[in-house]
């Protein structure tokens, strides 16, 4: 062989390391495959929540969803699936609320299917920004969707205003190791919590070799809380142990939401007797205080400059002497203004505190911008959205032997889904949280059951045990470290009437309020979602990382990921006058 042609041939001889590696093209998945993935998210997660409690499922169910969102090169049908997502999940924790719009509406089904979904949509738009921004920051580059998801979930839930509130952390409100973090991130970091081992095992799937450090370093955070949670425990449990005690008893009425006060003005003394019935057999078993339902007393109160005061003809305190907290409708005839308000009575039958609801429940006892459109408001039916709220988040002050109180963190309905709202009552740092419900708007269903879940956070939040009297249930005693005491059930008397029923329970007294989430707030959510501002700003100024190409089997234009180009050696050139083609391909060489 001549030397020009052995050159040559050395020319030819594969250049394994002339050209940048690259991995074989994600495989495109087909618009009913995305769908199916996307349903099994949202499948998973309100299987997971209550009353289902499968809560294992949501330590992996948005696997699915990720899947979909690597394999769908456009934004805007990443952001579609995931929205199916999230539809799917509220159509299934929020499926009692298509009844209740048609049985406090009035609206013919199809009306009111339009109104469900509406609602379903706008609060699925936590996924749907959560996929938004997992498809953004994968698209341009590797960063671990252990640390994308967390980031993507808590931003998420964070800045969308809810209309029903709730979190993804609901799923493990029975897990009480899980979710002892609260009293230092809130709900926010049971949710980051459960993404972050979504995220992990999404990459062990996907990148296992990748995947090996954010695997362990999210195996060890999951570690770390469990331990945490074992370890608050058990000083909570000491602290308990050594809190002096008070037994509480609750009744739940189980009155019809058709009965409420003076809308069945013939009806109120009968509802009268039946709550005092059950208070003078709680009276009996030692109770030294007894909670009312929302709305449970069935008369209005006339107040003035603040204070109200119980008539004669309707005492409350009939046949006992134990200190009743009330639920009950409040009027000031100067100002014609009325409040759903919470009353402490004393032993005399005396009214000795007043806490007026301040979060009101839109629609239902207010109308969204009424103050400042007022014909929104006379569109409502008169008896519903004409409340005014209340103005501080003041304890109820219960009296000792002694003369000095015990303060009784009181809130109203759905207050007690606010993590925001409840800091304002630790605040006060009170030895007990009372709240005082009325679920029978929305039947027996999976609300009543959602409600209790979320309120089990307010415990740890605030390291205070809590009384809950619900006037269709689920009524429930929650301990400091959330763990349900006793509850009830969940009825709804409309269609299934049930009699009045009490529960009694010792709790302990002791000073909450003092925990990190109380006085750091929200600012864990905040530095999150801060976190995945600057990863989005940081991708829009990189080059994009995965390039498209072509999948010649589908034809689809899909991303791959380059690896790093190594060094080029020097290629040797053809002789000159060569004509150097590459036969196989019958393309000309590259000359180096």
């Amino acid at each position: 062989m001549s030397p020009s042609c052995s050159r040559f041939a050395e020319f030819r001889k594969p250049q394994t390391t002339m050209t940048p590696a690259r991995t074989t093209p994600t495989r495109e998945l087909s618009d009913w495959s995305r769908l199916a993935l996307a349903a099994a998210t949202g499948c998973l997660w309100f299987l997971s929540a209550p009353p289902f409690r499968f809560s294992v499922g949501a330590w992996f169910a948005m696997i699915p969803l990720m899947i979909v969102l690597e394999r769908t090169p456009s934004l805007a049908r990443a952001v579609l699936f995931s929205s199916v997502a999230g539809l799917i999940v509220n159509i299934g924790g929020f499926y009692w609320l298509f009844e209740t719009i048609r049985r406090f509406a009035g609206l013919p089904w199809p009306l009111a299917l339009v109104a469900f979904l509406a609602i379903c949509l706008y609060q699925g738009l936590t996924f749907s920004l959560f996929g938004a921004a997992v498809h953004v920051l994968r698209r341009r580059g590797y960063i671990p969707m252990a640390l994308i998801a967390p980031l993507a979930m808590v931003a998420a839930e964070w800045t969308v205003p809810m209309i029903f509130p709730d979190s993804l952390a609901i799923t493990q409100a029975w897990h009480p190791l899980v979710i002892q973090i609260a009293d230092i991130a809130g709900p926010a970091g049971v949710c980051a919590l459960l993404l972050l081992i979504n995220g992990a095992l999404y990459d062990l799937a996907a990148s296992r070799r990748r995947a090996v450090v954010p695997a362990i370093v999210s195996g060890g955070i999951l570690l770390a809380t469990l331990v945490y949670g074992e370890m608050r425990i058990r000083q909570i449990d000491a602290r308990s142990n050594a809190a002096p005690k008070l037994r509480v008893g609750i009744v739940q009425p189980n009155f019809a939401h058709a009965q409420r006060g003076s809308l069945s003005p013939q009806a109120a003394p009968e509802r009268l007797a039946l709550l005092q019935e059950q208070s003078r057999e709680l009276e009996a078993e030692g109770a030294q205080l007894i909670v009312w339902s929302e709305t449970s007393y069935p008369f209005a109160l006339q107040r003035h400059a603040g204070s109200a005061t119980v008539s004669p003809a309707h005492p409350i305190l009939q046949g006992f002497h134990t200190p009743v907290i009330a639920g009950a409708q409040t009027i000031d005839w100067a100002t014609h203004q009325a409040f759903n308000s919470a009353i402490l009575v004393d032993r005399e039958d005396r009214i000795a505190g007043i806490y007026d609801k301040v979060r009101l429940l839109n629609f239902g006892e207010r109308v969204p911008a009424g103050e400042a459109l007022p014909w929104l408001t006379r569109l409502m039916p008169r008896e519903y959205a004409r409340f005014t709220p209340g103005s501080s988040a003041d304890p109820l002050l219960l009296k000792k032997p002694d003369g000095t109180s015990w303060r009784l963190g009181t809130f109203i309905c759905f207050e007690d889904t606010l993590p925001e709202f409840l800091r304002s009552i630790g605040a006060n740092h009170p030895n007990l949280l009372v709240n005082i419900s009325n679920d029978s708007w929305f039947g027996e269903g999976s609300e009543p059951w959602e409600h209790l879940a979320l309120s089990v956070f307010d415990a740890v939040e605030q390291r205070s045990a809590m009384a809950r009297s619900v006037n269709s249930g689920v009524s429930a005693f929650i301990d400091a470290n959330g763990r349900v005491i006793q509850e009830t059930y969940a009825v709804d008397p409309s269609l299934h009437a049930r009699p009045p029923s009490h529960r009694l329970a010792l709790l302990p007294l002791m000073e909450g309020g003092h925990t990190f989430y109380d006085r750091a707030g929200h600012r864990f959510a905040g530095l999150l979602s801060s976190c995945l501002m600057l990863l989005l700003i940081r991708s829009s100024t990189r080059r994009h990382v995965w390039p498209a190409c072509r999948d010649h089997a589908s034809g689809a234009t899909v991303p791959v990921r380059r690896r790093p180009l190594v060094r080029r050696e020097r290629r040797l050139r053809p002789p000159a006058g060569d004509k150097a083609t590459d036969h196989a391909q019958g393309r000309p060489l590259c000359s180096g």
